[in-house]
C-alpha cells in the first residue's frame, strides 16, 4: 500500500507549493504526533527534500515524505481537500483510525 491524494488535494498542495517557490525536489511531508482529541494528530508541512528515514512516495504528481513511525499509521491513507463557503481544509481518509475527532484533524487506534 501507499499514500495517495485526490485531484483536489494534488491542486491545493501544487498551488501552495508554486506559492513558496519550491523546487522539484520539495514535497509534501504527512506525519502523525501523539496529541489531539483522540490520541494522535496529522502534521502536513511543505518540505524542500526528504531525509534518510522517510518512505518518498508519489500521487498525482504531489511528492509524499512520510517517516517510518508515521507510515505505520497512515499506511493506506487518502489524503483529500474540500474548498466550500464555509470551509477550506485537507481531509485524512484514513483506514487505520479506529475514532476520529469531530474536526478530522487527529485520530486513535
Amino acid at each position: 500500500m501507499a499514500i495517495e491524494v485526490t485531484d483536489k488535494a494534488a491542486a491545493e498542495v501544487q498551488r501552495l507549493m508554486e506559492a513558496q517557490n519550491k523546487t522539484e525536489s520539495a514535497g509534501l511531508r504527512v506525519g502523525v504526533a501523539g496529541g489531539g482529541c483522540s490520541g494522535f494528530s496529522y502534521k502536513l508541512d511543505i518540505a524542500d527534500e526528504p531525509t534518510d528515514q522517510d518512505k518518498v512516495f508519489e500521487s498525482k504528481g504531489v511528492r509524499l515524505f512520510v517517516d517510518n513511525k508515521s507510515y505505520l499509521f497512515l499506511n493506506g491513507l487518502t489524503l483529500d481537500y474540500i474548498d466550500t463557503l464555509m470551509e477550506r481544509r485537507f481531509v485524512f481518509n484514513n483506514p487505520n483510525a479506529e475514532k476520529t475527532c469531530g474536526c478530522g484533524q487527529s485520530f486513535g487506534v
